[in-house]
């Protein structure tokens, strides 16, 4: 069983209405930011599309699907509000927050 780092009280309206995203359980389990977050296509109904990681998990972590999570994207605003401002950017948006890891910057292609 997974232990996240923050408990269901703690959790704030911050985000709510965009449905479910995949997020690394570098952010949700080990605490570290989100440095990397994509869109994609939605693969279901409840699936926004966003994708979030801390941007240092490894080829092995990220082929693990144990190491993700399927969660509300108000919750990852919780552990991340710098997302917030983003949320509404359209499938194949990508943003990285570069080497001194505070501010996204659009990479998308």
């Amino acid at each position: 069983m997974k232990h996240y780092r923050l408990e269901k009280h703690q959790i704030k309206a911050l985000a709510e209405g965009y449905g479910l995203a995949m997020v690394s359980d570098m952010v949700t389990v080990e605490g570290y930011t989100v440095a990397y977050m994509y869109r994609d296509e939605p693969e279901e109904a409840d699936d926004s599309g966003w994708r979030f990681f801390a941007g240092n998990e490894s080829d092995a972590y990220l082929d693990n699907a144990k190491n993700f999570s399927l969660l509300d994207v108000n919750i990852v605003a919780n552990y991340d509000p710098t997302i917030i401002p983003h949320l509404d950017a359209p499938v194949g948006a990508a943003f990285d927050k570069g080497e001194e890891g505070e501010t996204f910057y659009d990479v998308s292609e």
